[in-house]
């Protein structure tokens, strides 16, 4: 036997499983409220792509049942199992090519029937609860359950804006085309459509599969009614209960006159026909318009002895895709929506409803053979129908087109409202982010000009109390030459100068976490101990006098000499606070102030005068071990107060981390010391 598919190079679209939440697909509307048990047309999308689409998941739940069934009858087909966690991993795993394969490896013969098989499991596994309410929704019996197959799938294509030919037609009574450039989904919805039909309609069907003539893509179902089942009663004793029953209302209803099936027969005339149905035609074999409803009437009728009855002079048809306007294909034909575009009659200049969309759907009258076509207008609302030149009056009070113009404009009035709104709140929300991004630079600006806590009280608006700060370390710095340097400069030229120095400075300020006082002339001066106190103040402002000594060596002045600085340090109590309200500053008082300029007074080039306080911090801790090199008693300030013993000023010279060697550079030394103190 010949194989009965083969492999497609283009692969499946994956949907999620049918037994994931609803909730997330994007079918729902966001503002909608549906309850959890409630019927939507997300179902319907899910139930349908449960025959052209299963996911990896329900197709591993259908292998599952298959494999605990038939593993006797075919004990290969345990094969077709997959771990789970490879579904999970990899997500555009076309899992439905490999059952293909491993089949067509077992046996060409048996690989068609396994499939149906399958397409059996999938639908008793997988169709449960709201998906089987989703099937049961679509028709009272088979018949009406195919035609409902082929108009629903349209219009979730339409939906989607798909525009492939994959779907289902219904040719007829118990026809069914399906297409599909897969084969193997063809021979799995042939099982699902058997187990559906047990499932939904107690009925046992043969199914006959066979391909179109002329196109691979399409295959042919024809149905053909086994038996009847009814809860163990056979159809036979159900048809004479049945008849009894009808018997006995016939008896007890009034005599009235039997319903006729001659077209001469009709109680209506055409006339009246044509009034309440304005956009309907029928066409005859030769696809000529017999008879057209008011609507059309008042646009072609004055045109028609002219170019005469031909449908195709005055309709196009735009669905279904691919139709060919035939008469024997249009009436298979008769469960798809038709759409079909006005077009302009021949030689005429001026034609309102040009483009006009018509659906509806076509109706085979076999009494007379011919075609009745019966739809409405398809208009998006009241400005659709003017630039058509119709009137709320062409569309007849039975249609329920009239609401969906009338509700359409309602929507679009709130969506227009809501996107004001949308607009109103964006501009709000772009407004409030302006200001706060000015809010962050003022309070940035605060930032750099005072302490943290500093900046926060006086950006809110409240006071500012002078107060008292213990073991303040503090430093002062000059240019040793400054006065010399700038006689032989321009003013510009030592402005650049002082800038490209002092801009290192500020960066070892956040460097090291310290405060930067002031700058006045070639005079920069910090203090550590003011916004964040910490028993490593006076070693930060220690390695920042260090780094700024090294910078120092890298900056020269215009005559290509090297800036010198002297650096003082001392340690003490301060007074700190805001002065002034134009330019508010804040400012250091104390006793402890003067002495550390003195300091910075009494030291060297490119030395750091230490006070005997801020030595005792330096050393007062194990692990920090600073070359100091004693100064002779002298040299202390005279503001300085007594002390005993050999209390002395020292000039600090380095520093050395005791874990490094000493022989890395003293950035290295300073950031393992960060380090360490970080981890702390």
């Amino acid at each position: 036997m010949a194989c009965p598919f083969f492999r497609r190079s283009d692969s499946l679209t994956r949907q999620p499983s049918v037994c994931a939440e609803a909730s997330n697909n994007t079918w729902l509307l966001e503002d909608e409220e549906q309850p959890d048990d409630a019927l939507t047309l997300t179902h319907l999308q899910m139930a349908i792509q449960l025959l052209t689409a299963p996911s990896n998941a329900d197709l591993n739940t259908a292998v599952t049942a298959l494999i605990a069934k038939y593993s006797q009858s075919w004990p290969k087909i345990s094969k077709l199992r997959i771990d789970l966690g490879t579904l999970k991993s990899v997500p555009n795993y076309d899992y439905l090519a490999d059952i293909q394969d491993i089949l067509l490896e077992m046996d060409e013969s048996s690989a068609s029937e396994i499939l149906v098989l399958l397409g059996e499991e999938l639908i008793t596994s997988c169709c449960t609860g709201i998906i089987e309410r989703a099937f049961r929704c679509l028709g009272t019996d088979l018949q009406e359950f195919l035609g409902s197959l082929d108009g629903v799938y349209d219009v979730l294509k339409l939906q989607e804006e798909d525009v492939t030919d994959t779907g289902f037609v219904c040719a007829g009574d118990g026809e069914l085309i399906f297409t599909s450039e897969r084969p193997v989904i063809a021979w799995l919805l042939l099982g699902s459509l058997k187990a559906l039909t047990r499932m939904l309609y107690n009925v046992q069907v043969n199914i006959k599969i066979e391909p179109v003539e002329g196109d691979s893509r399409r295959y042919r179902y024809l149905f053909s009614l086994v038996k009847e089942y009814s809860g163990g009663v056979t159809s036979a004793t159900v048809q004479q209960r049945s008849a009894l029953e009808l018997a006995k209302v016939t008896a007890a209803m009034p005599t009235q006159r039997n319903n006729s099936s001659k077209a001469a027969d009709l109680a209506m005339n055409s006339h009246t026909f044509c009034k309440a149905f304005p956009w309907h035609f029928i066409m005859n074999e030769k696809l000529e318009l017999l008879q057209m409803g008011r609507g059309f009437s008042k646009l072609y009728k004055p045109h028609m002895a002219e170019h005469g009855c031909r449908a195709i002079t005055y309709f196009d048809f735009k669905r279904p895709k691919g139709l060919t306007l035939k008469f024997r294909d249009i009436a298979r034909r008769t469960y798809t929506p038709f759409l079909i575009a006005l077009k302009c009659p021949p030689n005429v200049s001026e034609f309102s409803a040009k483009g006009l969309e018509i659906k509806g759907q076509m109706v085979h009258c076999p009494e007379s053979n011919s075609l009745l076509f019966m739809g409405s207008p398809f208009l998006d609302g009241l400005d659709g129908l003017t630039c058509n030149g119709l009137f709320i009056s062409d569309i007849p009070l039975h249609d329920a087109t009239r609401e969906v113009i009338l509700v359409g404009e309602q929507a679009r009035a709130q969506d227009g409202l809501r996107r004001r709104m949308d607009k109103l709140k964006s501009s709000i929300e772009e407004a409030n982010a302006a200001v706060a991004k000015e809010r962050k630079k003022n309070v940035s600006l605060l930032h750099l000009i005072f302490p943290a806590e500093i900046a926060e009280r006086l950006w809110l608006g409240a006071s500012i109390d002078a107060k008292t700060y213990p073991d303040v370390t503090i430093l002062f710095s000059d240019i040793v030459g400054f006065t010399s340097i700038c006689s032989r400069a321009t003013p510009f030229m030592v402005i650049s100068m002082l800038e490209s120095l002092y801009k290192d400075f500020d960066e070892f300020c956040d460097l090291f976490d310290v405060y930067k006082v002031e700058t006045i002339g070639d005079a920069y001066c910090v203090a550590s101990g003011l916004h964040r106190a910490s028993i490593y103040d006076a070693h930060k402002v220690a390695w920042m006098a260090l780094k700024m000594i090294v910078a120092c060596g890298k900056h020269i002045t215009h005559d290509d000499q090297e800036i010198q600085m002297r650096i003082g340090l001392h340690t003490g109590t301060v007074l700190a606070g805001v002065v002034g309200r134009k330019m508010p500053r804040y400012c250091l008082f104390g006793h402890n102030v003067t002495i550390a300029n003195k300091f910075e007074s009494g030291s060297e080039a490119c030395k750091i005068n230490v006070s005997p306080t801020t030595k005792d911090w330096l050393v007062k801790y194990p692990g920090f071990e600073f070359e100091l090199q004693p100064r002779d008693p002298s040299c202390l300030p005279k503001e300085f107060p007594d002390t005993s013993g050999d209390k002395t000023c020292y000039f600090l010279e380095g520093y050395r981390h005791p874990t490094l060697s000493p022989q890395a550079s003293l950035v290295e030394h300073i950031s393992e010391a960060l380090k360490s103190i970080s981890e702390q």
